[in-house]
């Protein structure tokens, strides 16, 4: 049976690795590993790993660095293993680009759940023939371009795919768990902050004239700018 993708997994504990080793390698993914920051860096540098589950407690050099660096060179996807319970870093790991996270201790079959979703969402075929628009904003969803007035704006691929998402329906109210649905692949109790910091980004980087409204009370929509 083909693999179902090559997945990272970088944690310095042995046992966390070896465990979703086991569930990842049981649900079809080919699996590799590594214990720091600099052994993932090297691996991804050297190709192959569709996606990286990252532990933002390493030695030498922590998550946050390693995330950084991969984003330097590499739109690999990150979900995030952290045993950090408070906001701020998981908000500090989605604004440096990673695409999830995972609170530990968490359920290797939500893990495997989540890379699922992931690797759906990353490899689904665009339509391309369709062009979009965001405000000023122009998406072409076949090359994954995003330009203002020819100039080419770097999104990342959960921020692409949000905007894409909004903007392929205009005026349709979205509630957060509908965009963690459609765009993630998942629902979350705990995600809603996760949409808020991607729109805040989508803002930051395209203007607030893109169109984007947050609805009171319920999520987002997109509405079409003369």
């Amino acid at each position: 049976m083909a693999s179902r993708g090559h997945v990272l997994i970088v944690d310095d504990e042995r046992a966390i690795r070896r465990l979703l080793r086991m569930y990842l390698s049981d649900a079809g993914f080919t699996v590799a590993e590594a214990a720091d920051g600099p052994a993932a860096i090297e691996q991804v540098r050297r190709g192959g790993i569709d996606l990286v589950l990252l532990d933002l407690m390493l030695p030498e050099m922590d998550g946050f660095t390693v995330i950084r660096r991969l984003r330097d060179t590499a739109q690999v996807p990150v979900i995030m293993l952290t045993a950090r319970s408070d906001e701020t870093n998981r908000v500090t790991g989605l604004e440096l680009g990673a695409d999830d996270y995972v609170v530990k201790p968490f359920s290797p079959v939500e893990v495997v759940a989540r890379v699922k979703a992931v690797m759906r969402r990353v490899h689904a075929p665009p339509d391309p023939h369709r062009t979009l628009r965001a405000g000023p904003a122009e998406l072409e969803p076949s090359s994954r371009r995003v330009t203002i007035d020819g100039r080419e704006i770097e999104l990342t691929r959960l921020e692409f795919d949000l905007l894409a998402e909004l903007a392929a329906h205009p005026r349709v109210v979205y509630t957060r768990d509908r965009l963690l649905e459609k765009v993630w692949g998942y629902q979350s109790a705990v995600g809603g902050k996760t949409v808020d910091v991607h729109v805040a980004n989508l803002r930051r980087k395209l203007g607030d004239d893109i169109g984007i409204v947050a609805v009171r009370g319920v999520g987002y929509k997109l509405e079409p700018v003369a």
